[in-house]
């Protein structure tokens, strides 16, 4: 009764949700006096919070249901709503307005000038007079790009007589799968930078045996040919924590900190993000308690601390949230951190979901501010949350390193149905740890291997003394979390340029490399992690045998993943692709999408294909240029 009862409030939090079946639209959007195609047009689905611009050519492409509206806008130019009907193609022409348009812009209940906007904000409404002389609302969307991502420098190959050990924090994350998939479906290749791997690898849910004995966490490992080049092999390691019931779920102390910030306006911004919230408000139990916290020119209250069960009240306060003002991100997180405390429940979930674009410019502004303000409130135990909303001003840097530094994990939420994945789908592996800390580290037998690659987790590398000090962080795992790691090896007596040559030493020795024992070990892995109420780490480890299986012959969920690597090489242009190929990367996607009741896998294969011809029409412009 109890999952009858779950599933029917699940379907009623999400009306409409499943109505209809999208599908996808394209057209083109033009100046009605010129005829000529508008670049940057805003076009977005009215209650369905997603949003797309159109391109160089005054194209777009977005997916719709019949029945719903897609909105137009554009500065300068009067707003358009087009119902959905049967078509697939729907081209606009938009009127412009002739006035000249109020120097200043409405920004929630202020007014700001609009010079100081110009370049950070999107979607804000500039208010102006129409053709007929009726006041009219248009919306300038983003003219300059001000998204920052962390610099990445990708892992290189290395010897194992130099470097036997390969020691990294495993990362939960995927915000850079849903990022990657909003640049796709606009149109774009996503910078090089906002690709990392690992995350990419870990958006997707994995079938592996949980663990036993009453451990938290079980390893597994699995070891084939690599599928760019067939003389090289790849090693998975992955994790994969305890499942526990929702009703044993540890009771919750939750601060939702929302960014209502001038930056917050559009639809893909503060929108969602109450969306996003009110489906997480909907899993909450009568002994979970929410506070939300906003924070715009000042940090306040919204809401005090209230019990899962008063949802409706919970749900209004977040509803009559608006954006304006600029962003006190500093200000925000400490009172967020003090509510959290007060309300504190010991050996419960007590943890801040902050949502907001990461556009943190008042306050404590910088990284280093921001890791110190974390790195001391977290010894609290309260953990951070990060959930990222917005485009154009996207501040991917800062949203990872609070989460990376909080104890938590970190989602970019691009359209209503990402916010379902990690607000109901996944959502005790979005709240609830069940291993913290958790490092894993790689000895290599030289032997058998001439050199090894980690792939991805550039940003989560260790120092090998880090991996027995329990005063360093490692991630943390939540309720059925999976986690990979991929390594490429380079087997002993293959011709390779990797690692690379070196003259001889002249003051030491030169390592000779061992003879190649009976034992056919090729690596043993290691993983530690702490309970959640503990200090003290555990460890854990095993050994993985040398031979390969064929790729053929290798599971559909280590072909998958494979393939999910290989297209994030590609689209990091890697100095180590080698071999690696759009078609052959696809078609073994598409051979091991295995039981994919979601889609999710159904939908890399399709932005597979999406990159594929980006990647295609970017040389043939590069080759005309």
């Amino acid at each position: 009764m109890k999952a009858i009862f779950f599933a029917t409030v699940l379907m009623l939090s999400l009306v409409g949700y499943r109505s209809a079946t999208p599908f996808n639209i394209s057209g083109t959007v033009y100046d009605q006096s010129s005829g000529n195609a508008l670049v940057g047009v805003q076009v977005s689905v009215e209650g369905a919070g997603t949003a797309v611009a159109t391109d160089a050519n005054g194209h777009y492409a977005i997916s719709a249901e019949k029945g719903k509206y897609l909105a137009f806008h554009f500065i300068g130019y009067e707003s358009k709503r087009v119902k959905v009907g049967k078509d697939s193609v729907i081209d606009v022409k938009l009127n412009p307005i002739t006035e000249n348009l109020e120097e200043v812009v409405i920004v929630g209940h202020g007014v700001q000038a609009k010079s100081e906007l110009v370049g950070s904000v999107a979607g804000i409404r500039i208010r102006g007079m129409s053709r007929t002389g009726y006041s009219s609302q248009v919306y300038m969307p983003q003219p300059i790009n001000t998204e920052s991502y962390k610099g990445v420098t990708e892992n290189r190959f290395f010897n194992p007589l130099d470097e036997p050990l390969s020691t990294f924090a495993i990362d939960v994350d995927a915000a850079s799968y849903s990022n990657f998939r909003r640049f796709i479906n606009n149109g774009q290749l996503p910078p090089i930078d906002a690709v990392r791997i690992e995350e990419l690898i870990n958006y997707f849910q994995y079938d592996l045996k949980g663990p036993s004995g009453g451990e938290p966490v079980a390893i597994h490992t699995e070891l084939a040919v690599a599928p760019w080049n067939p003389e090289h092999r790849l090693l998975r390691i992955s994790l994969k924590a305890k499942s526990v019931p929702t009703d044993k779920l540890p009771a919750s102390n939750l601060v939702f900190l929302i960014d209502v910030s001038g930056s917050m306006m559009g639809v893909n911004r503060l929108p969602l993000a109450q969306a996003s919230m009110k489906m997480l408000v909907d899993q909450l139990r009568a002994n979970d308690h929410v506070a939300i916290v906003t924070y715009a020119g000042s940090a306040g209250v919204v809401l005090e601390s209230t019990p899962g069960s008063q949802k409706t009240k919970i749900k209004d306060a977040i509803d009559a949230l608006h954006a304006g003002g600029s962003t006190a991100g500093g200000a925000g997180l400490q009172l967020a951190y003090r509510i959290a405390r007060q309300h504190f429940i010991k050996g419960g979930n007590n943890r801040i979901v902050l949502a907001s674009d990461g556009d943190f410019n008042v306050g404590s502004a910088s990284d280093g501010d921001m890791e110190q303000l974390i790195a001391k409130e977290r010894q609290s135990g309260v953990s951070l949350s990060v959930l990222g909303f917005g485009m154009g001003n996207f501040k991917d840097s800062k949203m990872e390193l609070l989460a990376n530094k909080g104890h938590g994990n970190y989602a970019y939420i691009d359209n209503i149905t990402e916010a379902r994945k990690a607000m109901v789908t996944e959502f005790g592996g979005t709240l609830f740890t069940v291993a913290k800390d958790v490092k894993v580290q790689v000895e290599f037998n030289p032997g058998k291997v001439q050199a090894y690659r980690l792939m991805g987790y550039e940003n989560r590398l260790l120092e090998k003394e880090d991996f027995n000090n329990d005063g360093k962080l490692g991630g943390d795992m939540g309720v059925g979390h999976t986690v990979t790691a991929l390594y490429e090896i380079v087997p002993m007596g293959v011709k390779s340029t990797y690692p690379g040559d070196v003259d001889p030493l002249k003051y030491q020795p030169v390592k000779e490399r061992p003879e190649v024992r009976i034992s056919d070990e090729i690596a043993t892995v290691k993983f530690r992690y702490k309970d959640t109420e503990g200090d003290k780490s555990r460890l854990q480890q095993m050994t993985v045998a040398g031979k390969p299986q064929e790729l053929s012959e290798a599971s559909a969920d280590f072909r998958f993943a494979s393939a999910v690597a290989e297209l994030g090489m590609l689209l990091r242009n890697s100095d180590y692709k080698q071999q690696a190929d759009y078609d052959r990367l696809i078609a073994r996607a598409k051979g091991a999408k295995g039981i994919d009741d979601e889609g999710y896998r159904a939908e890399f294969i399709r932005l597979a294909e999406s990159v594929k011809l980006l990647a295609k029409s970017n040389e043939l412009a590069a080759e005309s240029d």
